[in-house]
């Protein structure tokens, strides 16, 4: 069988912008990112809000995007790109568990997840996949989806996958230590819509008090490094 095609050059390299809180970081994926003759970084934030902006005025071909953000959530953010730019490939690069978060970035619009912890030429990989038209994934979360796809059976849901997108997010701001009202503000929803999302959290994993539910949700955050 013959090899692969190499993916064709473009005629002018691949712009690719990043979004993530910490400068360090961007200047690594920028430095490493730029070794290659057909890929470049072409802008690179901190926040949430900037991304959007930066995408009107770079017009980048790929994002990457960091779950946690200072104003905001990455899977959020995806959504909102999406939204806004269907046709524009989008990379997740996080600490977070890809097990916890790789289907909802999917679902969400992402064509990709890459953790952290992955050796940094996983993240160059990911991108060429990405451009290429495929999605960037790991083999067990690959296996697990089309298992779901083919319908042979799967664990029940159990724990933090029983969680939706928007409860995950108010357990994983719980756990970085706000309380209902910063959590409001941060995301800019009514009070009682937290309290709402905090009570269905305790009912989905049987927690009994709010001191319960503020002490998993930090013993969880802490175990991830949030």
């Amino acid at each position: 069988m013959n090899a692969a095609s190499p993916l064709p050059l473009p005629v002018r390299p691949w712009k690719i912008m990043l979004v993530d809180d910490h400068p360090v970081v961007r200047e690594c994926l920028d430095i490493r990112i730029s070794r290659e003759p057909d890929l470049v970084v072409c802008a690179s934030v901190g926040e949430a809000s900037s991304a959007l902006p930066a995408i009107a005025e770079h017009q980048p071909d790929l994002v990457i995007i960091d779950i946690t953000l200072p104003d905001g959530h990455g899977l959020e953010l995806v959504k909102d790109i999406h939204a806004r730019h269907p046709g524009l490939r989008l990379l997740v690069f996080s600490m977070h568990d890809e097990t916890l978060y790789g289907e909802r970035m999917l679902r969400a619009g992402a064509s990709g997840y890459v953790m952290k912890k992955d050796p940094p030429e996983r993240v160059v990989e990911a991108v060429r996949e990405i451009l290429a038209g495929r999605l960037a994934i790991s083999d067990a979360l690959s296996q697990k989806m089309l298992n779901a796809f083919r319908g042979q059976a799967v664990p029940a849901a159990t724990g933090m996958e029983l969680l939706s997108d928007r409860e995950l997010e108010v357990y994983q701001l719980l756990g970085q230590g706000m309380g209902t009202r910063e959590i409001s503000e941060h995301l800019q929803r009514g009070i009682k819509t937290i309290e709402t999302y905090r009570n269905r959290i305790k009912d989905k994993l049987d927690i009994g008090s709010a001191s319960e539910l503020v002490a998993r949700a930090a013993a969880w955050a802490a175990s991830r490094g949030s």
